[in-house]
């Protein structure tokens, strides 16, 4: 195993953290019961993972009770992150970012995994109904009275990371360190603004999905399609994107995999690892042999050419207003290229289409 600081702290984490949706029965993505949720993390433990990733909406609380149970004397050895905000009943008092709501289930999450603090506490998405300061002042309190250690974010746009983060500076409150949010080889939208607010601010990106769902295990075809009762097929359109690219994508996986004798799934999830401001890739397994091959990731190292094939394959385009930020930092401001002439090797990422059209 190989480890990387989470986002701008001293705390040491796993490249590889487990994932935990699987275990339980009430949301149909795994089904794993107490025995199998145990080999997993034993699995994991083994094998260097020192992190662990849950919710407590993941099957109503009961993943947490699993991994809980499956961390009986261990607890201390580990990482342990969970999340709030989804709604855990009809109840209306229970969803959102309220102040009350977060009391609550903070205490809960203690309970069910049986531990005394957490060490990541993440709001699982944003609250439009609910101040934000109420939230972050609340988030703040935890942090002070010993129940959490860090924060951390979820399926935020970067407006939102942005003002959530320059209100805690204001407010001088505990800030976010991480952001845990979607990116693949099929879905890619993190690079139009995100990834550069997490590497400005210093938070450190958690990926979910990194396989789409499965996809990018490269077993599904036009002409194989994903048979019921697997992730895939059960998560639907969780994730979309064009099934069209995606085939170019895991024909491209194929061929760098079949390079390294790998599999496409360790191979998209090592591309995944080369990304800037990743702290750490979140598998989540049905199978142990599933997760023994997505662990290997972290031993897979993909040459230039073989990530601008993966690159190619999977690049979404350039959308306004990156394409006009990169037009004017990096082609036309000439201070980027006098200070930073290791990125223009090779011609440089952008051109300068203003003095193209002068010369022309």
């Amino acid at each position: 195993m190989k480890y990387r600081k989470l986002g701008n702290t001293g705390l040491i984490v796993s490249e590889v953290a487990l994932g935990t949706m699987q275990f339980g029965g009430k949301m149909n993505m795994g089904n794993l019961g107490q025995e199998d949720t145990t080999r997993m993390v034993k699995l994991a433990l083994h094998r260097g993972i020192n992190f662990i990733d849950t919710a407590d909406v993941y099957s109503l609380g009961e993943s947490e009770t699993l991994v809980g149970n499956a961390l009986r004397g261990v607890r201390q050895e580990i990482v342990l992150a969970t999340k709030f905000r989804l709604p855990m009943s009809e109840n209306l008092n229970r969803s959102g970012a309220t102040r009350v709501n977060i009391m609550r289930e903070v205490e809960g999450s203690l309970q069910r995994l049986q531990t005394d603090y957490i060490d990541l506490y993440q709001m699982h998405g944003w609250d439009s109904n609910t101040p934000l300061e109420e939230t972050l002042r609340t988030l703040d309190d935890v942090v002070r009275q010993g129940k959490v250690r860090y924060i951390g974010f979820s399926n935020f746009v970067s407006w939102q990371g942005a003002t959530a983060v320059m209100l805690q500076e204001r407010l001088g409150l505990e800030k976010y360190v991480t952001a845990q949010m979607y990116y693949s080889l099929v879905g890619r939208g993190l690079e139009y603004e995100f990834q550069s607010f997490a590497e400005y601010h210093n938070i450190g990106i958690l990926v979910w999905s990194p396989l789409a769902g499965g996809f990018l295990s490269g077993k599904y075809t036009r002409t194989n399609p994903a048979p019921v009762g697997t992730r895939f097929a059960e998560a639907g359109s969780f994730v979309p994107f064009d099934k069209e690219m995606g085939y170019r994508v895991v024909a491209a996986l194929k061929d760098v995999a079949e390079r390294h004798d790998a599999s496409p799934a360790r191979t998209a999830l090592s591309w995944v690892l080369g990304r800037p401001a990743v702290s750490s890739v979140i598998v989540a397994a049905r199978k142990v042999e599933q997760l023994e091959d997505n662990i290997g990731a972290v031993d897979l190292r993909l040459s230039d050419e073989e990530v601008r094939l993966l690159d190619a394959a999977s690049d979404p385009g350039i959308p306004y207003p990156k394409w006009m930020v990169l037009q004017l930092d990096t082609a036309e401001d000439p201070r980027s290229k006098a200070l930073y002439p290791e990125r223009y090797v090779d011609g440089g990422p952008w051109k300068d289409l203003r003095r193209t059209r002068w010369s022309g």
